[in-house]
């Protein structure tokens, strides 16, 4: 049973999700938390994971820590993806374990799911068909951490949950021009492009102070004392000029988007509420006798899919940028569809608030106040 006195671990507690969570549980009155940087505590080493645990023993643990990124960082350093997250996984859950943590959340990714998956994607989709082959090595990862919890799970009677977001956006995103996902980049793309087209370098030097720009290999490095020239030739580089914002494939994917904060109100839930054995349907042995308990995960969405087109558009409405977008077809795609099926989730007693407009509009005035 977790009260309001239980220690929590909060993994990741200064990331989009985790901070979230974070403050979540604060406002529910849950204020024995704990939370470590990774300058504190590096999760890819067992040692120190296992001194932690040793150190703090905690009853309850939230695993949002990952290795993420966008298409363009999961294609160029798929042995960072799959090896990190794979590291991070086994050092936490397993430490949960052999330290008596009953209650576990672990977060994964719908990436989990095949390329063709029928729409919309129920847990019953998992291991049905081959994956998208952008993320596949951060997807193997996070079918390995859901099956980790499974399978502590069913051996050992633990109550560790596996839950599986959507497209997140909100505060604290990563507006990185590489290694964001789509949402937050294309705002800082289209802000950026918005500061040019009216000629306020002013504007452009200050976002730059509190997120400098560097082209992968470390060369050329922009930040606020950057010549103008300098910043307007790597500017480009990322598609942003004063006219036209230039933005990778076709805009015809269609995404489902959650703000950060209801994916927290979600996963405190799931926490304080659902029990494993409520995450599985009644199971019947097979032919040969075996009882299959499988897919105990639970999708986190709204269950409402939007083109990227059509949220690049609502950005430019929203930023009031007056230039054209541009679609570079050369670039890949990914996934058509991903869609959630969270019937789950409902029937779990969650559901969603904030859609789409509202939440693009917050997260802009969010980001418009980090460089105030």
């Amino acid at each position: 049973m977790i009260d309001s006195s239980s220690k929590i671990y909060v993994a990741g507690h200064r990331g989009l999700v985790g901070s979230a969570i974070w403050k979540n549980l604060e406002t529910r009155g849950y204020n024995n938390l704990v939370g470590r940087t990774h300058a504190e505590l590096d999760l890819l080493d067992a040692l120190a994971v296992r001194r932690f645990f040793d150190e703090q023993r905690p009853d309850a643990v939230i695993l949002a820590a990952a290795h993420v990124g966008g298409i363009m960082a999961n294609l160029q350093y798929r042995a960072d993806f799959i090896y990190r997250n794979l590291q991070i996984q086994q050092n936490v859950i397993g430490e949960a374990w052999r330290h008596g943590v009953k209650h576990l959340l672990f977060l994964g990714s719908t990436c989990i799911y095949p390329r063709q998956a029928p729409q919309p994607m129920s847990e019953d989709c998992l291991l049905t068909s081959p994956l998208e082959y952008t993320n596949e090595p951060y997807a193997v990862a996070k079918i390995a951490g859901l099956k980790l919890c499974e399978s502590f799970n069913l051996q050992y009677g633990t109550n560790y949950m596996a839950v599986m977001p959507t497209n997140l956006y909100g505060p604290n995103d990563n507006f990185h021009l590489e290694n964001s996902h789509v949402l937050p980049a294309m705002i800082r793309k289209i802000h950026l492009a918005k500061c040019l087209n009216e000629g306020n370098m002013t504007a452009v030097r200050k976002d730059l102070a509190r997120r400098p720009v560097t082209i992968r290999g470390g060369e050329p490095h922009i930040d606020a004392s950057s010549s103008e020239a300098d910043i307007l030739a790597v500017l480009a580089h990322y598609g942003i000029t004063s006219s036209a914002v230039t933005l990778w494939g076709t805009g015809k994917p269609m995404r489902e988007f959650l703000w950060s904060e209801e994916m927290a109100d979600a996963c405190v839930h799931i926490l304080l509420n659902v029990n494993f054995n409520d995450t599985h349907e009644n199971t019947r042995p097979g032919a040969d006798g075996i009882i299959e308990v499988r897919n105990c995960h639970i999708n986190v969405g709204t269950g409402r899919e939007i083109s990227i087109r059509d949220v690049a558009e609502l950005i430019m409405k929203e930023i009031g940028f007056a230039g054209e977008l541009r679609w570079d077809t050369s670039k890949p795609d990914g996934t058509l569809r991903k869609l959630c099926d969270v019937s789950k989730l409902h029937r779990l007693g969650w559901h969603h608030k904030v859609e789409i407009e509202e939440g693009i509009g917050k997260l802009y005035k969010w980001y418009l106040n980090e460089q105030s």
